[in-house]
């Protein structure tokens, strides 16, 4: 694959992390009892669970060499939602 390819399936391959870690977020800060401001609240919580999402996406990526796979996707959402978790019981 050659460089423009690979950056026109760059974004197909975050959007899942994106998406999930956004959903999550505004799913934490609803039922978050810290009192926070919600725009700060959000944006981080959105940034780390990203991060979670897009490391899992790529390892997913690494060990089958195929994106999409349902086991992945499945690893992404289980990981995302053990660092929301942890992050809400502190």
């Amino acid at each position: 694959m050659t460089w423009l390819p690979l950056l026109q399936h760059l974004p197909g391959l975050a959007a899942p992390a994106l998406g999930v870690g956004l959903a999550l977020a505004c799913v934490g800060v609803v039922f978050s009892k810290r009192n926070r401001p919600f725009a700060r609240a959000l944006f981080w919580q959105t940034a780390i669970n990203f991060i979670v999402g897009l490391g899992v996406l790529l390892l997913g990526l690494a060990l089958t060499g195929h994106d999409g796979r349902m086991l992945t996707y499945l690893a992404m959402a289980a990981a995302m939602a053990l660092a929301q978790a942890l992050r809400m019981g502190r």
